[in-house]
């Protein structure tokens, strides 16, 4: 009777040791998961503010375009009213 109990105790230690290793195992794919999550997150940030600037700069360089380009269309104008007004003999 004392041997039945020693063995059912030695085998609920022995589950239980591997419950533990299987919590343990598990613990720590969680925390490898984690990591990776972490990393791909901290990539897609990276690579949003990245795409974010290049659009800032594009959209600056348009908006840039767009004024000389005005200026160079009111210049133009400018020019062809001096010409005509030459023309006409009172410039």
């Amino acid at each position: 009777m004392a041997e039945d109990s020693a063995l059912v105790a030695e085998q609920l230690r022995h589950t239980l040791d591997l419950l533990n290793a299987e919590l343990e195992t598990l613990r720590q794919q969680a925390e490898h998961e984690r990591a990776i999550m972490d990393l791909r997150v901290a990539s897609l940030e990276h690579s949003r503010e990245d795409h974010e600037a290049r659009l800032r700069t594009i959209q600056d360089g348009v908006t840039s375009f767009k004024v000389w380009a005005s200026l160079g269309n009111g210049g133009a104008g400018l020019i062809s009213l001096a010409a005509l007004l030459r023309s006409l003999g009172l410039g």
